[in-house]
């Protein structure tokens, strides 16, 4: 009876290990998961000049988050958000506003890249290299002026 329960046990074990729940006997959610997490954080921040979310304005979609895990306990957060229209001109504040948000309340260890998805913005070059310079985002923040619109943007909403 013993050899058969271990042998159940470890067929376990294996199925769950191949199906993403377990990994090296640790619980871990799987990918797509994880994705929905970090979706759940960004979808609710605002716009910095209309009422709505970036979910609403669709900004941000549950498709434009990608997780890629690095190693066991560390993970690359990809994020690919659309302006609202091809020459926004707070495009570089939303992905800064997304950075924020992600930093302060994502519990696992990440590396982060947001990136404006192809083809929707006409300076989306110059404004990926922005959004991802960590000295750049540190000046930002900086500003009393720009951390009041990044810290109103991020603010959860009252329920």
């Amino acid at each position: 009876m013993e050899i058969v329960s271990s042998l159940l046990s470890s067929a376990l074990e294996k199925i769950f290990q191949l199906s993403g729940l377990i990994r090296n006997g640790m619980n871990t959610k799987p990918m797509e998961e994880k994705a929905l997490d970090v979706y759940d954080v960004i979808r609710s921040i605002r716009d910095p000049e209309k009422p709505n979310t970036l979910e609403e304005l669709e900004v941000v979609t549950e498709k434009c988050v990608e997780i890629q895990e690095l190693n066991e306990d560390e993970f690359l957060i990809i994020i690919r958000f659309s302006p609202t229209v091809p020459h926004c001109s707070l495009a570089t504040l939303i992905g800064l506003c997304i950075q924020v948000k992600l930093q302060r309340c994502l519990p696992f260890k990440h590396k982060l890249e947001i990136y404006i998805s192809e083809g929707t913005h006409s300076t989306e070059e110059d404004i990926n290299k922005q959004i991802n310079d960590k000295e750049r985002i540190a000046a930002a923040m900086e500003n009393p002026n720009l951390r009041e619109i990044v810290e109103q943007c991020v603010a959860e909403p009252d329920d």
